[in-house]
């Protein structure tokens, strides 16, 4: 076991996915073994594991863990979340994910600051990357891009309450029902 005391940074390469497998606060980009956090790295020649050792505890989320954020940017193809519970846990780190929605058949699928709960896929070329493919998975919470008023669901779309401007988007099954974003978000 090798421990470093030079400081690294999240990026910072730690080894070789020849050498080490990828384990505490590291990621695997496909060629090396990186930081996700700052620290001091262990290489653990025993069982061939990176890893970095941190005072602090940032919460970085794995491939299957579903989040829950606010999108924060909306790309031709793309949403961008910045996350607020990793595995209904709340976070405050202001880690991003980026979700693919070329392939989804909605005008739109969320807007910024709506609540999106995703699932992580993976981590490539140090960017996390998620999906809201499935059911239980997408926009749990919005407001009217009119007129800010508070929307119901109407089949897969939803209507303003008070202006009835109807919008498309990729809802959850649990739209409007978890407690907790609607107190956060009013």
């Amino acid at each position: 076991m090798t421990l470093t005391d030079e400081l690294k940074f999240p990026g910072d390469q730690i080894g070789y996915i020849e050498e080490y497998v990828s384990g505490d606060n590291t990621y695997d980009d496909g060629n090396v073994i990186r930081s996700t956090v700052v620290g001091s790295s262990k290489l653990d020649n025993s069982d061939k594991t990176a890893n970095i050792i941190t005072q602090t505890k940032i919460s970085v989320p794995k491939t299957g863990d579903i989040v829950i954020g606010t999108v924060e940017a909306v790309l031709g193809s793309m949403i961008v979340l910045s996350m607020d519970f990793i595995n209904q846990r709340r976070v405050y780190n202001n880690v991003e994910c980026i979700c693919q929605t070329r392939h989804l058949r909605k005008k739109n699928v969320a807007l910024i600051k709506d609540t999106v709960r995703a699932k992580i896929i993976g981590m490539k070329n140090g960017t996390i990357h998620a999906t809201i493919d499935d059911n239980e998975l997408g926009v749990l919470f919005t407001k009217c891009r009119k007129c800010f008023g508070i929307v119901g669901i109407m089949r897969d779309a939803v209507k303003c309450k008070e202006c009835s401007w109807i919008d498309d988007r990729k809802l959850s099954t649990d739209f409007g029902k978890i407690e907790i974003i609607q107190s956060e978000k009013q």
